[in-house]
């Protein structure tokens, strides 16, 4: 019995250690194995095939020698400029209507030369107006910045290039400076049956429904900014079809200007940036700042309610002011020495004092119900924005109480923001990277899917269409959209 115990044992002892070397034999061979696989993996780039060389040039050796780093910029160069061509699918690609000058620089006192319609802008750039003209400035920074595409090769910036073949583009573009048009000439003199914008207008309408353009897409592929309320009064009636630029929709029904098919761009702030700016919450002595038209119609009704409410508010600033005379340096000083500016409703939902605000680091707070913001399908207003309903605001001391208790901390969160993408509504030229133009060719061009969808879906039935419809077509008042 005790032998038979023995043997068993032994039998165990055998056993278990012939598990054990399997299992130390299986964990060395999984052990190679993977090591193996990584040296494959991390000796792939030590070797080339032959056959890849065909036809490429010599594999060169970079070290840091003047001749190789001046061919790394050659070769950084080279990639950017790819990037600025049109054969770059990711760039938007507008055609541009080559229009008289009186639509666009013509109305800057510019006299054409050589029979071109466009300044050589290598020599010279036509100034725009100073004032309240600037904040709707919108339509010649984005001409100038297409006009660039063509006559510079290396841009800082490149959402947009011109084409020459409508037929290659995603847009066409409208060069018309409506919003100086409107500004500048429409008033009728005496001796006129019509005002010159008007003329514009009409003279626009029949240029733009003659042409193989419109006619091929029924003008929902053409881009037209118009970004005073009132410019384009009477064309946008007949015009609707197209992208409209606006700075809001407070003058168009819904079904000539919507959301869906438009693009809101911001407007170019009047007064100064805050150029170096090193101010803290407790260095910024004033609370809540106003300064504009008290008395405006429409929405702009709060604006007095909130007057009366905040006036004898010791840390706040609310009065009337204009640029007359000193009023854009009083703005400046003002804004940036204020921790808050008050964004009302006037006669539209939106107004410049946004965009200057923003460029003073002076956290908006917005009073507009209806009001439509540029980006805002990827830009986050209430990150650097307080909003206000209206019905709210002029409930007495709700405002004011609001304002105050937004403590230093969550300030300065938001003032650093405002920093950040204080670029995205600066107007310049050149253009420069996700600046206020690029940041706006790139709206379009996200409208650009939407566009080309309601295109094709016009077409469905064009094999069928009689006569008697084709006429339909021309109609200019469009259906209700809703």
């Amino acid at each position: 019995m005790a032998v038979a115990e023995r043997n068993a044992s032994s039998s165990v002892v055998i056993i278990s250690r012939n598990c054990l070397f399997s299992l130390f034999l299986i964990s060395t061979i999984f052990f190679s194995l993977s090591w193996f696989y990584v040296l494959r993996s991390t000796g792939t780039h030590h070797f080339v095939e032959a056959g890849s060389l065909t036809n490429s040039k010599p594999l060169t050796v970079i070290d840091n020698s003047r001749n190789n780093l001046q061919e790394e910029k050659e070769l950084f160069q080279k990639k950017y400029d790819a990037k600025c061509s049109k054969d770059n699918e990711l760039l938007l690609k507008v055609y541009m209507y080559d229009l008289n000058p009186e639509f666009h620089f013509g109305l800057l006192n510019w006299k054409p030369e050589g029979g071109s319609v466009w300044p050589d802008i290598r020599v010279k750039i036509p100034s725009y107006p100073g004032g309240l003209n600037l904040q709707h400035s919108i339509e010649y920074w984005l001409t100038l910045d297409l006009l660039a595409s063509e006559v510079y090769d290396k841009r800082e910036a490149c959402s947009v290039i011109r084409v020459r073949n409508s037929s290659e583009a995603d847009v066409i573009f409208v060069p018309f400076f409506s919003s100086l048009s409107y500004n500048r000439f429409s008033k009728r003199h005496p001796n006129e049956k019509k005002s010159q914008n008007k003329v514009l207008q009409e003279k626009l309408v029949k240029f733009l429904t003659s042409q193989e353009e419109w006619k091929r897409s029924g003008g929902k592929d053409h881009i037209v900014v118009a970004h005073h309320p009132n410019s384009l009064l009477d064309a946008r009636l007949k015009l609707w079809p197209a992208m409209f630029i606006l700075a809001d929709f407070g003058r168009y029904p819904p079904n000539i200007a919507n959301v869906e098919k438009d693009v809101i761009a911001p407007y170019k702030h009047v007064i100064k940036s805050y150029v170096n700016d090193a101010s803290e919450f407790d260095s910024r002595p004033i609370l809540l700042y106003f300064q504009g038209a008290i008395y405006r119609k429409d929405g702009g009704f709060v604006r007095q309610e909130l007057f009366y409410l905040l006036k004898d508010e010791k840390d706040v600033h609310f009065t009337f002011g204009s640029v007359q005379k000193n009023g854009v340096t009083e703005a400046s000083r003002g804004m940036h020495s204020s921790k808050f500016c008050l964004n009302i409703a006037g006669d539209t939902p939106s107004s410049n004092r946004l965009f200057d605000a923003i460029a003073s680091h002076c956290v908006p707070v917005i009073i507009s119900d209806d009001i439509e913001l540029p980006y805002e399908d990827i830009l986050d207003y209430s990150e650097f924005c307080i909003f206000v309903r209206t019905s709210d605001a002029v409930k007495e001391k709700f405002l004011i109480n609001l304002v105050r208790s937004i403590k230093k901390e969550e300030w300065t969160r938001m003032r650093d923001r405002l920093k950040e993408i204080e670029q995205f509504v600066e107007f310049q030229y050149p253009s420069k990277k996700g600046d206020a133009v690029q940041m706006i060719w790139q709206a379009v061009a996200r409208k650009i899917p939407s566009i080309r969808r309601n295109i094709h879906k016009s077409r469905r039935f064009s094999q069928t269409v009689t006569d008697k419809e084709k006429g339909l077509r021309s109609v200019s008042l469009p259906r209700n959209f809703w």
